[in-house]
């Protein structure tokens, strides 16, 4: 297998894990705390706006890389092994990806309270 094949292959795992997590923070049979670990990542991962833009380069993408990957290892370890099965077999027959407005929403007000805290240092360095 060639390693173009191989990141391909990492690639759909990855995409079906997160909507797998997506399913598992939906889902009463998960621990509360990984319900809520999973619905931060998922949310992330689903969101149509990244904390930084993918049109930056190479720091677009390393936030990707660096963030959800991660997110998603950490929380397929706090959700038991048979019920993440199942919520991998229902995420790989799912035909449609869910999209998040809680994350747009997280990712929003992330970037509105930036930009409100540089507009307050920004106005105090000035006005001195």
């Amino acid at each position: 297998m060639s390693m173009l094949e191989a990141a391909k292959r990492w690639a759909r795992r990855l995409k079906r894990d997160v909507v797998a997590l997506y399913l598992a923070a939906r889902s009463p049979l998960t621990p509360w705390y990984a319900r809520l670990a999973a619905a931060c990542v998922a949310a992330y991962a689903l969101s149509p706006v990244d904390l930084i833009p993918d049109f930056v380069p190479v720091l677009g993408y390393l936030d990707d890389l660096l963030i959800v990957p991660p997110g998603i290892w950490l929380v397929i370890r706090m959700i038991p092994a048979e019920l993440m099965a199942a919520f991998r077999a229902e995420a790989a027959e799912m035909a449609v990806r869910p999209r998040s407005k809680m994350g747009l929403a997280f990712i929003v007000a992330g970037w509105l309270a930036a930009l409100t805290l540089v507009g307050w240092w920004a106005t105090r360095k000035l006005g001195q």
